[in-house]
């Protein structure tokens, strides 16, 4: 590291040198004539070497004067280039942006806004993992994460934000209902083929139905087949495996192609909420407020 002590009269003698007195050096640094003088005799005395030749009319350069102002003005444009870089850096989004995402949500939802903003902020490094399980911010080194579902009691390092809530409607291909007709109401789905999403142990398989107005009852299902990816899920609907209950975030493509088609309508209820989550210590950096705003903007669900 560069000792302070010899950053010191620097300034004043590149400025006495490029405009050839101290009196000129004075008033472009907002010093006085004597002042200037006396930081460039302390640093000649410093360096053990004169560096002007004084005449009663202008200052000139020693030859060994000469090679110290080269030098001395190639570093301090190097500093106020390095400044200059910082200063970018308080106010551009740049580095590395660490982003956590529910692993189906993530691809299919957040990964095309997550695109377009890296395009946009060509100096971000981002870095992006796709789980559906809790993540500690700190321990991770997570800026950024996007979730389904409670948050439950975050700590006050954590900040949050409430993005809407998914909807939930019931949907089976055409062919499988060409097959096995239209189900009427809610109390025939049992009747029927059911592809729930669950674990190997059978958590999860559960389907929400309103039972008090909008308030949604959770429902054990009989199932025909469980899957642990919502994208097989799809997939398996898709290929006539039965009736399921979806979000709409899942399935609004299979929808409007008509892969898909919804049924029983007026049992469709409200989901999982969706949250993003941040250390409150990163916010007003501009890589993660900007990306925050974008997801507020941008991230849909219904």
């Amino acid at each position: 590291m560069i000792p302070t002590e010899r950053l010191k009269g620097l300034t004043a003698f590149v400025y006495a040198a490029r405009h050839g007195s101290f009196a000129s050096a004075a008033e472009q640094l907002n010093l006085t004539s004597s002042a200037v003088g006396k930081s460039v005799a302390r640093l000649e005395q410093r360096l053990d070497t004169r560096l002007f030749e004084r005449t009663t009319r202008r200052l000139r350069l020693t030859d060994a004067g000469q090679a110290f102002y080269e030098t001395c003005t190639r570093v301090l444009n190097d500093l106020a280039e390095a400044q200059a870089v910082l200063a970018s850096h308080a106010h551009t989004p740049m580095g590395r942006l660490r982003i956590d995402l529910p692993a189906s949500f993530g691809r299919m939802i957040v990964m095309p806004v997550l695109i377009e903003f890296c395009r946009r902020h060509a100096n971000l490094r981002p870095h992006i993992t796709f789980t559906d399980r809790f993540v500690d911010l700190a321990d991770e080194g997570v800026d950024v994460a996007v979730r389904i579902g409670g948050i439950g009691d975050l700590p006050p390092t954590v900040g949050h934000r409430y993005l809407g809530t998914e909807r939930l409607v019931f949907c089976a291909a055409p062919s499988y209902l060409a097959k096995r007709g239209v189900p009427l109401s809610a109390d025939q789905l049992g009747e029927y083929d059911c592809v729930v999403y669950g674990k190997g142990d059978g958590a999860g398989a559960r389907w929400s139905l309103p039972a008090d107005g909008e308030r949604a009852e959770p429902l054990a299902v009989a199932h025909h087949m469980m899957l642990g990816d919502s994208e097989a899920q799809v997939a398996a609907l898709e290929a006539g495996a039965g009736i399921a209950q979806m979000a709409t975030w899942l399935v609004n493509d299979s929808l409007n192609r008509g892969t898909l088609v919804r049924i029983l309508p007026e049992v469709s209820v409200d989901g999982l909420p969706l949250h993003i989550i941040w250390p409150k210590n990163k916010q007003l950096t501009p890589k993660i407020d900007l990306l925050l705003q974008t997801f507020a903007e941008q991230l849909r669900i219904r």
